[in-house]
Parts: structure tokens; sequence; C-alpha cells
């Protein structure tokens, strides 16, 4: 069952879940990913702490006792995500040695409410790396205009960095742009470049969704040709906009510093339009030196059929484009597609976190 995701790890691409409890912590699921399904990271965001927290009673001894002390809401949440991530990184530990710190990582999100607030999210960002306090985790901040300064700040104070929430190819390259600058302010604040690691979470199905919906409205033939395209050309051009990064002279004199690269991280590739095969943002998405994220079920089918055929990434570039191209001559922006996926994103995030909130307040009460 995990010959294909010894292949895909053999193919340079890091298994990460898409997923952490305090139930895969305490019955062991996660150390036995990590062991027998080529695990090596984990990711977390407020949408799977919602679920985790509201479906499960492992949680109420500490609601009990965070509530007999009268934290807030709020503070609740910090002390619960905080520490299944910090357990969850002591589960990892042995790949991020094994590793020299490249694998073994565990995301926690920054508060998506504050997406448009560059200062909080900097405050936030070290108040989670300092209440976590384990050298193999990644704070996530989301590539939003008023996050790019903020991931650039972090990093250059030494902050491993998860940028989340990217969709288009020219916040990409911003995203690239924000790491590169926060490397060299690194380099000058003293730090060693070696022990700050990142990467950047490049969305891939909502792609999909919304094009299809568009392609759909539209109801040609040469609208269906491209349903199920855009995502994997987007995708695969974004990581030929990272190839020509680290072919840069400005990212070899920090190569030549000790730096690492900011490795793309392929994220939402659970295949939600059952027509396409469930394994699509996996196969399709091959190359060495990325990481795809996949929830349980996507890892599931992945094991039992996923068709692991070598590099599927470098090559495809001009048909990739003529995707992209294909779209926008029936009439389908690309810029408005992922404007409007990007106001998503946070919103959606922001909605979970609510959610997450009236969970814990709920439970509370209960408990009470």
């Amino acid at each position: 069952m995990y010959e294909n995701l010894r292949k895909l790890s053999g193919a340079g691409v890091a298994i990460w879940l898409d997923d952490l409890s305090r139930k895969r912590l305490q019955t062991g699921t996660l150390a036995d990913h990590v062991a027998n399904w080529n695990v090596v990271g984990v990711t977390s965001n407020p949408t799977i702490f919602q679920k985790a927290i509201s479906d499960s009673s492992r949680y109420d001894e500490e609601l009990r006792a965070y509530g007999r002390h009268g934290m807030t809401v709020d503070e609740i949440a910090r002390m619960l995500t905080t520490h299944d991530v910090r357990a969850a990184a002591d589960v990892l530990r042995p790949a991020y040695d094994r590793s020299a710190g490249v694998d073994g990582r565990v995301s926690i999100e920054v508060d998506p409410r504050l997406a448009g607030d560059t200062e909080r999210t900097i405050d936030e960002a070290r108040l989670l790396w300092w209440l976590v306090d384990r050298p193999n985790i990644f704070v996530k901040i989301p590539a939003t205009p008023a996050g790019l300064p903020a991931i650039t700040a972090c990093l250059a104070e030494g902050l491993s960095i998860n940028v989340t929430l990217i969709f288009s190819l020219d916040r990409y390259d911003q995203v690239m742009d924000a790491f590169l600058a926060g490397l060299e302010q690194a380099k000058q604040n003293g730090h060693d470049l070696s022990s700050i690691a990142s990467v950047a979470s490049f969305f891939v199905s909502r792609v999909d969704t919304e094009v299809d919906k568009r392609l759909d409205k539209l109801g040609t033939p040469e609208a269906a040709a491209l349903r199920g395209k855009a995502a994997i050309a987007n995708a695969r051009l974004a990581f030929e906009h990272y190839e020509r990064v680290v072919a840069s002279p400005r990212w070899q004199a920090l190569a030549d510093a000790g730096a690492r690269p900011q490795r793309p991280l392929w994220a939402s590739t659970g295949v939600k339009d059952p027509a396409y095969p469930d394994t699509m943002y996996v196969d399709e998405l091959i190359t060495n030196g990325v990481i795809n994220t996949m929830p349980q079920a996507t890892l599931e089918a992945v094991a039992d059929h996923g068709t692991i055929a070598g590099d599927t990434v470098r090559g495809r570039y001009q048909e990739s484009q003529a995707v992209l191209d294909g779209l926008e001559a029936l009439g389908i922006s690309y810029l408005d597609v992922v404007d409007v996926l990007e106001t998503e994103g946070v919103e959606k995030f922001t909605a979970s976190w609510n959610e997450l909130l009236g969970s814990i307040k709920a439970e509370m009460e209960r408990l009470a």
C-alpha cells in the first residue's frame, strides 16, 4: 500500500498531512503516518482546528482549567492550538533532525483576522513562535498586501515562515521577493541563514473550482475542453517562476551564505469535483524539491492508486501557458479569478476562526 508513497518521496516530493488534532496525537495516528506513510510535515489552519475541537471531548480537561482561570476565548484558542502544534512538532522532530532541518515541520497560522494589518501580524507571529518554542515549526502568514512586509520582517528576525493563500503568479513573484529581502536583512542582522526556512503555499484545487464555474456558464465545447486544467497549469507555471528565481544572482549570493530555498508547497490538493481523478493534484504536480500537503482522503487515495510516473512539471510550461491563454480568449480573466480567490480565502479562514471561537465558547458553556 505504501509503495506509491515511497515512489513519490523518491521523486523529490515531500509528503505532508493537511490535518492535525488531539485525537491524532493521543492515538498515535500521526506517529504512524510519520513512521509508515512517509509523512514528513503537517499543516494546520483555522478550519482544521475548528473541526478538531468541536468534534472531540479530548480538550475538555483543558477547557475546564482555562475557564476556572478566567481566560478569554481568544486566549484559550491560542493555548489549545499551540499545544497541539508543539506536540506534533515533537512527533516530527526525528524527521527534522534526519533531514538537517529541511523536513519535519509543523505549521501554525496567525489569526486570519489580522490579514490586513502588518504590524499585528508580525506581533502575532512572534508570539506564536515563542509559545510553541520548537525549531521545527512554520508560522503561516497569508500572502496579502499587508502580509508581504510582515513576511520579510519575520524572516529578518530569524523566524521560519510558511507563506499561505497564494493563488496568482504575480503574487507569488512578490512572495519570493519578500523572502529574498527577508533573508538579506537576516544576513545583515547576523543570523545564521541555514537555520531559517520558508515554504510558499500555492493553492491548487480552488483555482479549478472558480474557473470551472465560469466555464460551465459559457457552456461551449471550447469551454468544456478547458475544465479541470487551469489549476495544474497555474501551479506548473509557478514552478517555472521559482526556477527563474533560484537561478538568479540574487539568490545565489544568499545560497553562498548558507540560505535554503523557499520550497513551493502545493496546498488545497483534495479534488473537489468527483468527475476528476481523486489523485489528480498529486500525480500531475510531481517534481523534485516541492511539498504536497494532502488531506487524509487524498493521502489514502495516492497510496492506493496514485500514478507516480516521474516528473510531471518541468518541461510543461508552454502547454500550461496555452491553457491560461485559452481561458483569456474565452473571456475568463485570470486576474479576476485570482483576486476573487484571495479575497475568498481570507474570508473563509476568518469565518473558520470565528467558528473556532464559537465552538470553544459553546464547549465552555457546556462544561460549566
